[in-house]
This record gives structure tokens, C-alpha cells and sequence, in this order.
């Protein structure tokens, strides 16, 4: 059964145990799937790869049943047509008090997990496609009252033109803005830009494309000619991973057409001219399997960083030199 995304309060958990979220704004899944936990149960995230690794284990762990658990909430992370064997394995089974989220990038209409939930009424399908500039403006103007944050309507539209439909993208530059404006330092345009990264603080986006192009002796001498604080650390592990992400659809697009110059011009937003050239490198570097892979890492390099702040120079950097010498085409 097929759902809008304003339609999650149909759900009801006690008939529908398996939800699939598909689609590439993941700051309105995350949404969705704090209001599916409402109840704040205990989460197990698992990633389709390790699940495939071990099926039966993983079954074996959805049927038994624990005197201490209140309730099962199991999130299936970057999900694909792979997991369909065992998604129908389980639907055959009794699940009481478990929640399985299926949560999938782009799925195509010849989809057969998508198929699958589309078709069964007891199976909840959700497609979740990009924000509008207009809801991302509504969404910055609504944290920023609640911010008590003064920002003029010209800078809000410049924030959400950054943010290309991206509502976790947008959540990631105003929270930057928060955090600069308690210090009591103006907000102004030219702040703004440096803060929301819209000329794109060169050294870190020109280290990130030299990594996805693995161009190592380009990121040697990057590194070496830029003192990066703490504070960087963080913002290039997560410019990172919204590179990862947009060359992720670049590369499952080749893969398909296996024309480099129709994947550039076709991509959306386009890609400027000057990073076409650098582009087309990292697309014949990299594999989507091997992309999938990366934004993996990302997300829990992100996390040590996170918990490590006095070492995250170290950590960010030893990442970014793994990543630069690993092989990951054929």
C-alpha cells in the first residue's frame, strides 16, 4: 500500500511490521522515523550487506522474542532488491511487537521490493522525493523565529538555493548559523557565505574531489599547505558525504548507460564546467557498490569525530589518505 509521506499517522504497528521509505530526502525520513518511534523503543540498525552476510542469523534474530525488550524496532539501512528474499521470508511469519524499516535510496518503478509493497494492503510503501525551495523556506524561516534569529529574506533564499532540495542538508547550515550567532557576531551575507560554505571553502572541497579522484600527491600537498582546526573536521566529513551522495547517483547512472558525457550533462543540478573534468575521474574511480561502501564510513567517521573532537585532525585525515590509496575500480 502506497502512502504519502504527510500520511505516516495511517500507520498502525500492530498490522503493518514492515515499512519501506524510499527516496533521497533523508532529512524527512529521519522525521518520519522519529514519529514511527514515537514510543522511543530501543533501535537496531543493520546495513543490507551484513544481513545478506548472514541471513539466517539475522531471521533467527527477528523471531526470538526477549522478556526485557518492549518492542523490536529494526531499520534496514541502504536497502535494495537483495533484501526481497528475506523480506518475504519474514512477512510469512508472525511478528508481533516487531517494526521493520526498510529504508532504500532510488527505487525504479521495475523495482521488485517496491513492487512487493506496493501490492500487499498489510505492507507500507512511502516514497520520499526532494523538498521545494518553497518548503525548505517555510522549514528556515520556522527554526529561525523559534532561534529568535534575525536573517534577512534575500540571505534565507541564497541558504535554501545551497541546500538543493536537501532538508537534512538545510537542518546541517542553520544549525552552523546558530551556533555562530551565540557567540554575538553579526549575520550578515558575506557571514553567511562563509558559514553555509557557498563558495565552498576551496581548500575542503578541492581536497574532497582530490580524494574522490585520488589524485594522493594533489591531497598531500592540501593538507600540508592548510592548518585545519577541530571545527573543519566535522565540516569535511559531512561536505563529504553530500559529495559521496551526489556522485553515488552519478555512477549508478553510468553504470546503466556506460556514457561518461551523457552522464555529466544529464546530471542534476548540473555540474559546472569547471569540475567536469575531475568529475568524469572520480566517476571512472569509483563503483556505486564501492560509493555505498564510502558513505558508510562517513557516517561513523563522523561519529568518532564527534566523540574524539581532540584527535578528529588525525582521524579526518588518516580517512581521507586511506581513501585516496584504497583500490575500488577494476
Amino acid at each position: 500500500m502506497i502512502l504519502k509521506s504527510y500520511e505516516i499517522n495511517k500507520i498502525n504497528q500492530n498490522i503493518n511490521h514492515f515499512i519501506l521509505l524510499y527516496g533521497k530526502n533523508e532529512g524527512l525520513k529521519n522525521e518520519t522515523l522519529n514519529i514511527l518511534n514515537k514510543d522511543k523503543n530501543d533501535i537496531s540498525n543493520y546495513e543490507e550487506k551484513e544481513i545478506l552476510e548472514s541471513e539466517n542469523v539475522f531471521i533467527e534474530n527477528i523471531l526470538s522474542k526477549s522478556l526485557f525488550e518492549k518492542k523490536k524496532f529494526i531499520i534496514i539501512k541502504r536497502a535494495t532488491d537483495k533484501i526481497l528474499k528475506i523480506i518475504e521470508i519474514l512477512h510469512l511469519k508472525n511478528l508481533e511487537d516487531t517494526t521493520i524499516i526498510i529504508n532504500a535510496e532510488n527505487l525504479e518503478k521495475k523495482s521488485k521490493l517496491r513492487s512487493f509493497f506496493e501490492k500487499d494492503k498489510n505492507l507500507i510503501c512511502v516514497p520520499f522525493y526532494p523538498d521545494n525551495d518553497q518548503t525548505l523556506s517555510k522549514l528556515a524561516y520556522s527554526f529561525l523565529k523559534d532561534k529568535k534569529i534575525s536573517i534577512s529574506p534575500s540571505n534565507i533564499n541564497l541558504i535554501v538555493t545551497k541546500c538543493n532540495g536537501d532538508r537534512e542538508a538545510l537542518e546541517n547550515e542553520l544549525n552552523k548559523i546558530e551556533f555562530f550567532s551565540k557567540n554575538g557576531k553579526k549575520i550578515n551575507k558575506e557571514n553567511i557565505s562563509k558559514l553555509i560554505n557557498l563558495n565552498e571553502n576551496h581548500s575542503i572541497s578541492e581536497l574532497i574531489d582530490n580524494c574522490l579522484a585520488k589524485n594522493k600527491k594533489k591531497i598531500i600537498y592540501i593538507l600540508n599547505e592548510n592548518n585545519f582546526n577541530n571545527e573543519d573536521c566535522v565540516m569535511i566529513a559531512r561536505s563529504f558525504l553530500i559529495k559521496a551522495k551526489k556522485l553515488l547517483v552519478l555512477s549508478t547512472t553510468f553504470e546503466v548507460n556506460k556514457n561518461i558525457d551523457l552522464t555529466i550533462s544529464s546530471a542534476k543540478p548540473p555540474i559546472f564546467w569547471k569540475e567536469k573534468e575531475i568529475t568524469k575521474q572520480q566517476i571512472y574511480k569509483w563503483k556505486s557498490e564501492n560509493i555505498k561502501e564510502l558513505i558508510y564510513s562517513l557516517s561513523e567517521i563522523e561519529l568518532q569525530i564527534k566523540k574524539n573532537i581532540n584527535n578528529s585532525i588525525n582521524l579526518i585525515t588518516d580517512f581521507i589518505l586511506h581513501q585516496s590509496s584504497s583500490e575500488t575500480s577494476s
